[in-house]
């Protein structure tokens, strides 16, 4: 299995033991109901994961957007990561990253007939959702990164683990990227493998099962992410104003501000190895003295074929940002990305999703 040679930081083990005493205690008060945990009769799906840094939570909510928007009022509720407010925020129109985050404003940029709202309190927040007036209120919530926020208890949990940075071969913070141990994975639902490796075959999926050690009502599902084509951030008024193919002869800057790049990266150097990364840390804020580098390296570049291209994470942060210049909204493109289920076993999920929800909902009118 890919992902073995990832760095651990042993020389902070005890460190790490202290931080895995407090994670543990804190589950342990959960468990014995010291710390309340809320429950809600509306559908609450929770996707996240066990480590920090990116396992691709933001692609599979837009995942089950897409299967749940055309038959329910769906809504997704996030904590707002670097947002600038405070409290509960309902995203409208005019909302920015500032206001509700970079993944609430990509997710309601992308899917604009849906709720999006923001609050660090995940129980006032799913409390404000189901309070609204009848016929805006949601069918099902989405809870995006809420696996480690236990006062609420999601009706259906999804956790997320990296191939590349398998859990079981991970370790807690600050030696590795575990945010609690491992075996926290047995409190989930569902289990999702993803960024998955081309050219896996069916032994390698069995090898992978066999290492989680899953309960028995636990499901195991495997994806990878896909790549579609540069689009323009800026399409009104553009020279160019529709998809375009990343060509060999294109010469491409890459802006990168998420927490794994190099599959980014690696994606484009597939088409072109004309190719300059500029990469800064997730979530980053990009500055007026970003920007004056980043158009200094675009000037650098002679090809009649050049584009800045970047990845939908960081193109939330730039569409509204007042120092992009306007000579760039011709040549700014970012690369949409999605997932899909590997093993044939989409339609299981797909299945497994709908019938939750018509359960829950069943079991709410019965009450």
């Amino acid at each position: 299995m890919e992902g073995d040679s990832f760095k651990l930081n042993y020389w902070l083990t005890p460190i790490a033991l202290l931080y895995g005493m407090g994670v543990r205690l804190r589950n342990q008060l959960f468990n014995w109901g010291i710390l309340p945990s809320e429950e809600f009769a509306v559908p609450l799906i929770s996707v996240g994961n066990l480590a920090t840094g990116g396992t691709g939570k933001t692609p599979h909510v837009e995942y089950l957007i897409r299967l749940l928007k055309d038959r329910y009022k769906v809504a997704v509720l996030s904590r707002g990561y670097k947002r600038k407010t405070k409290g509960y925020v309902l995203a409208g129109d005019e909302s920015n990253c500032q206001a509700i985050g970079d993944e609430p404003f990509q997710i309601k940029r992308k899917f604009p007939g849906i709720l999006v709202a923001v609050d660090s309190d995940r129980r006032r927040g799913v409390r404000n959702l189901t309070g609204l007036p009848e016929g805006e209120r949601p069918d099902v919530i989405l809870l995006d990164d809420a696996f480690q926020h236990r006062y609420v208890t999601p009706s259906l949990s999804v956790v997320l683990t990296d191939y590349n940075r398998f859990l079981y071969r991970d370790k807690l913070l600050p030696v590795g990227r575990l945010r609690e141990p491992a075996a926290g994975i047995r409190r989930a639902d569902v289990v999702v493998v993803s960024r998955c490796a081309e050219g896996l075959k069916p032994i390698d999926y069995r090898i992978i099962a066999d290492e989680m050690g899953l309960l028995a009502h636990q499901e195991l599902y495997f994806t990878h992410v896909t790549y579609g084509e540069p689009e323009p951030l800026f399409p009104a008024g553009t020279a160019a104003p529709g998809k375009r193919r990343i060509q060999e002869a294109d010469e491409v800057l890459l802006l990168a501000g998420i927490a794994a790049p190099e599959h980014f990266i690696e994606e484009v150097k597939r088409h072109t190895d004309r190719v300059t990364p500029m990469v800064y840390p997730d979530h980053h804020r990009y500055t007026r003295q970003d920007i004056r580098k980043i158009n200094e390296a675009f000037g650098r570049m002679q090809s009649a074929d050049k584009y800045i291209l970047t990845t939908e994470k960081d193109a939330a942060r730039l569409l509204k940002n007042p120092a992009v210049p306007e000579e760039w909204k011709g040549a700014l493109y970012y690369l949409p990305i999605a997932v899909e289920f590997r093993a044939e076993n989409g339609l299981p999920f797909d299945k497994l999703a709908l019938n939750h929800i018509v359960t829950v909902q069943r079991n709410s009118v019965l009450r």
